[in-house]
């Protein structure tokens, strides 16, 4: 008979112990953190304040700015806490809490970026079309089915995940994530692995396909329209391919990482492998589509020099 443990918490084991350099680590992931924050609202607060940004290719990417905060929210203060504490354990309910925001915030990632693929689909195969295709209703539809799609896939996960007896409670990692937690199982996890590939399918590869279709539609009509035309798809798409190229990489990163054992590593390698999707997404988002999007390029800039403006006034 196999024996097993009702556990009050787990044990992240991917932090080694140095602790000199913990204040470094600290002031490094804090600084980051910050970054992400003051980034994402900045755009946040500029496309709704702004009456001129309130179409569809202004909404759709400040809903991935809100995304990125749900997701480095759920990520960055649990990692702060953890970076100076000397158990790095983690309760429960808290870990799985966790688990919820990171794998939320991925599933709606995928999803906001197959919406912005389609929405520019339709801006560029269908230019004329575009207004009765896309309206307002349409958007809010789309980016709330996107939302709560996610947010009950990741839920099944979560309530199937904490059903489980586990063996142990060390967590290889450096935050909480259902692969791991699943590993310590032992008890069937038949059900958690089927489960996990129909996930699977329906978070990535469902929307990968319907990316790469919109976008094979898009090259269509511009290898065949004029200059203008591939004018405007590069403008409005680079931004969308960097961060779905970039996303891509980062969940690479994290595969990589869950397949080796990080355990006794240096710190700031498994923290870089496990952060590198929670960081780099919400940083380079709001930087591509603030320097690419001519119109929030340009309210931010009036915005800076504006206030510029008044300290230079106020000396």
């Amino acid at each position: 008979m196999i024996n097993f443990t009702h556990f009050s918490h787990f044990r992240l084991g991917g932090f080694s112990e140095t602790r000199v350099l913990k204040p470094l680590f600290f002031m490094i992931v804090m600084f980051i953190y910050t970054l992400i924050l003051c980034a994402n609202l900045l755009l946040i607060v500029v496309i709704c304040k702004n009456r001129s940004l309130h179409e569809p290719m202004y909404i759709f990417p400040c809903s991935l700015f809100v995304n990125e905060l749900f997701g480095s929210t759920g990520f960055f203060p649990l990692l702060l806490v953890q970076i100076l504490s000397d158990s790095h354990t983690v309760s429960v309910p808290l870990c799985f809490l966790q688990i919820f925001c990171v794998y939320s915030y991925v599933t709606v990632e995928f999803y906001i970026l197959a919406v912005i693929s389609y929405d520019r689909y339709l801006a560029i195969c269908y230019p004329l079309q575009y207004n009765s295709l896309m309206t307002f209703k349409k958007v809010a539809v789309l980016i709330a089915v996107s939302w709560l799609a996610a947010c009950l896939n990741v839920a099944c996960t979560v309530s199937l995940s904490s059903t489980l007896q586990l063996c142990g409670n060390i967590i290889d990692n450096v935050y909480c994530n259902n692969y791991s937690i699943v590993k310590l199982a032992c008890s069937d996890t038949t059900i958690n692995n089927i489960y996990g590939i129909v996930k699977l399918v329906i978070t990535v590869f469902v929307p990968l396909i319907w990316i790469f279709y919109t976008y094979m539609r898009i090259l269509k009509v511009c290898f065949s329209g004029s200059k203008q035309t591939r004018q405007k798809a590069v403008s409005t798409c680079t931004p969308h391919l960097a961060s779905l190229l970039n996303f891509a990489f980062g969940i690479c990163f994290v595969v990589i990482q869950s397949r080796f054992n990080v355990s006794g590593a240096q710190t700031l390698l498994p923290i870089i492998f496990s952060s590198y999707l929670i960081t780099c997404q919400p940083i380079l988002n709001p930087v591509m589509y603030g320097l690419k999007m001519s119109k929030i390029f340009n309210i931010c800039k009036s915005l800076f020099c504006s206030k510029s403006l008044i300290i230079q006034l106020n000396r």
